[in-house]
């Protein structure tokens, strides 16, 4: 318990009146990401127009959304047992007050990426607290507190998404509208502030730091270096050899204290978050710009997509116990795999009142990836405490923000110069080299990119020709990103079939952690 008696108000016991204001607490702080999440997803299209933003800097915008909360979530994992849970949240809150007032003064693309930045600066911080704090406090149901915790991320889209759909529809200004994410930064504020924090499990077993470390392992910080120095990378314009580099020197220095590679399965977990995470976050943060046109055909906007699907996550995570009982968390994984994988394909495809339907079957599939593999580490890997918990989440949130929301983000770029040159090519128009014009560069290389302030001034037809053309390549980006699930599931599979072989799944226990009532 020494580790953390730098904050004594963090460590002392967390009666059950306190521990259900706790969990409420660090709910609401999921809520407050999910707030910053949707008005961005909400106001991009708008940010584009107004400060010609192309597709691949919108997706650059999402990115940053998640990658420094990989950095944030890994740092403050590092040291929270050093500084406290509170100091900790208190950094979070911080950050997410200066997001809001730079976002509102933003003037282009550099304001708009340094605002999201800080917000996910701080949603890492929080994060770094919120899942060990409950798989602490609910130690014998932690892959169905987690899930009820992560109910916060929907509850949250729905509540935003409403307020967005209706201040959109009176017109507000987007920077009243970007306020309001104070609302539910303040409830968390005010919460936290009052309350005390439990001990970790693994600091109450009396689990080393160095053992902690070891159980992520040489493998897991590789894992995690490498996406962000080859984020930080393009972003600073950094050659290949230079990220490389950092990242050799980085890992060179914790092998040389930890001298092992890290367990296998959880590597594994850790790898299969980046196309988790795209699958549920990298699409819902396009998910309202792609289902736009098909949702226009009928007289809706397309962020009731995102609404709609949320409402059924929030719902089911809500009442995840006996879900998580009948599957156990791996055929829970798998089933969700299968469902995701079928219900994205079927989006790509949908048109009219169908893509209700479609939008069903994918909210069902992405419902209980993310907490449910938060509880699969924190189940079998308690040794590593906080660490191999967050940085689960890291690993998710940074993959998805160096690869999969740019990604998305480029296959529509590059379908959009494909398809406008053959469009050109069977009509005889020269669309494409009069208005994909400009010459952009992602992670993923160059590309071609449209001139919106070329199209905005453009006839009517061809503003209407080009936005056509545009939809099939949203489609296509579902498409592609479709097949994630289907390549996750085989790993679930095997998965299964290991635990099997040893007798079944069965989460680890620590002695010496005195599991609090659950």
């Amino acid at each position: 318990m020494s580790s953390i008696t730098d904050n004594a108000s963090d460590t002392i016991a967390v009666g059950v009146d306190s521990k259900k204001i706790l969990f409420w607490g660090c709910f609401i702080v999921l809520v407050s990401s999910a707030f910053g999440f949707v008005f961005r997803s909400f106001l991009m299209a708008d940010w584009g127009i107004q400060f010609g933003l192309s597709k691949t800097q919108q997706g650059e915008i999402f990115g940053v959304s998640f990658w420094p909360f990989g950095i944030s979530i890994v740092f403050f994992s590092l040291i929270i047992d050093k500084v406290g849970y509170k100091k900790s949240m208190i950094f979070a809150f911080i950050c997410h007050t200066l997001s809001v007032i730079i976002t509102i003064m933003a003037n282009g693309y550099w304001m708009l990426y340094f605002g999201t930045l800080l917000f996910a600066l701080g949603n890492g911080a929080a994060e770094a607290v919120v899942n060990p704090v409950v798989a602490t406090m609910y130690p014998k149901d932690k892959t169905k507190w987690l899930n009820i915790l992560h109910a916060g991320w929907p509850t949250g889209l729905v509540i935003s998404g409403l307020l967005a759909i209706t201040m959109l529809h009176f017109h507000l200004r987007w920077e009243i509208i970007i306020g309001f994410i104070m609302v539910p930064v303040i409830v968390y504020g005010v919460i936290i502030a009052k309350r005390s924090f439990p001990v970790n499990e693994r600091v109450k077993a009396g689990v080393s730091y160095l053992e902690m470390l070891k159980e992520v392992g040489v493998l897991g910080i590789l894992i995690v270096v490498s996406l962000c120095a080859f984020q930080l990378g393009n972003l600073f314009d950094w050659s290949y050899t230079c990220s490389i580099i950092i990242i050799l020197i980085i890992v060179a220095a914790f092998a040389f204290f930890v001298r092992t590679l890290g367990h296998p399965l959880f590597i594994l977990l850790l790898l299969l978050m980046i196309p988790l995470a795209t699958t549920e976050l990298g699409t819902d943060s396009w998910i309202s710009d792609l289902m736009t046109p098909e949702m226009a055909k009928i007289g809706l906007q397309g962020g009731w997509v995102l609404v709609y699907t949320s409402v059924i996550m929030a719902i089911l995570r809500f009442y995840s116990g006996p879900i998580v009982h009948k599957f156990a968390p791996l055929g829970l994984l798998a089933v969700s795999a299968v469902i995701a994988c079928f219900g994205l394909e079927f989006l790509s495809y949908s048109a009219g009142f169908i893509i209700i339907v479609a939008a069903t079957i994918y909210a069902l599939g992405k419902t209980f990836f993310w907490g449910t593999m938060l509880g699969v580490v924190s189940e079998q890997f308690p040794r590593g405490g906080a660490l191999t918990l967050n940085f689960t989440s890291a690993v998710g949130q940074v993959g998805v923000g160096v690869i999969g929301a740019v990604f998305l983000g480029t296959i529509q770029d590059k379908q959009l110069d494909k398809n406008l040159a053959n469009y050109d090519i069977k009509n005889h128009t020269e669309l494409n080299s009069t208005y994909i014009t400009q010459q952009k560069k992602s992670i993923f290389g160059k590309y071609q990119a449209i001139d919106d302030g070329k199209l905005a001034k453009a006839p009517s037809v061809i503003i209407k020709t080009i936005a056509d053309v545009q939809n099939y390549a949203k489609k296509d980006a579902l498409r592609i990103v479709g097949i994630l699930p289907g390549i996750v599931l085989l790993f679930y599979l095997g998965f299964i079939v290991y635990f099997k072989r040893k007798g079944g799944y069965k989460p680890v226990v620590l002695k010496g952690s005195s599991p609090n009532t659950s």
